[in-house]
């Protein structure tokens, strides 16, 4: 039997899902969340083999809510189901450690499917997904003249991290920091945080920064 935990904030699509899965011979929903916080909750208490897992939510999105499930629980298995197809968020869900990801616009056999799949350690992706991620590996690097500390600094800056605390989590000087931000502002040809967040943006990078 398959134990399933369904996270979604919209109830109608949360108990569409349910009872789809609840219908199958071999799988049972243990859980429902309508946030991502609620979803690190019932997680922990129930210790579901798969999470349907949207990505849109309130008080706590569905790619954090995924890096919290997998750090209590790394063998669960996270299976985004959601709207988006851009790729900074199948970056980010795939970062994050979930282990496939489906579009809402599938069927509910499809999703069936996913959940099967992701379960035996599968990881089923939606044609677009998988398209978007090729095209990702086959694009030049824009940051190949960065460097794994300057990506990183980067990273903490577009999480909204001003200089002094980006020094405190990496252990360096805010003078050090300064030095990193102005080189990577040089290299990518912008000369402000604002600029870098949004040539960021432009590039689908935001979510792979911390690489």
């Amino acid at each position: 039997m398959i134990t399933v935990a369904v996270v979604d904030d919209h109830g109608v699509v949360r108990d569409g899902l349910a009872g789809v899965i609840a219908a199958q011979p071999d799988m049972e929903v243990v859980a429902t969340a309508a946030d991502g916080g609620e979803a690190v909750e019932v997680c922990r208490s129930t210790s579901p083999d798969v999470v349907l897992m949207d990505l849109e939510m309130p008080v706590k999105d569905g790619i954090e809510a995924t890096r919290e499930i997998l750090a209590h629980a790394p063998t669960t298995a996270v299976l985004v189901l959601t709207s988006f197809s851009d790729r900074r968020r199948i970056m980010g869900a795939l970062d994050a450690g979930a282990v496939g990801y489906l579009l809402k616009d599938a069927s509910a056999d499809d999703v069936v499917r996913g959940i099967r799949s992701a379960a035996e350690g599968g990881s089923p992706l939606d044609p677009r997904a998988a398209r978007s991620l090729l095209e990702a590996k086959s694009a030049p690097d824009p940051l190949a003249g960065v460097s794994p500390r300057e990506r990183e600094v980067f990273g903490l800056l577009l999480d909204g991290m001003p200089n002094k605390l980006i020094a405190r989590r990496l252990g360096i000087s805010e003078k050090t920091v300064k030095s990193h931000l102005t080189s990577i502002f040089r290299e990518i040809g912008v000369t402000d945080r604002v600029q870098a967040i949004l040539w960021a943006e432009r590039q689908g990078l935001r979510s792979r920064l911390a690489e």
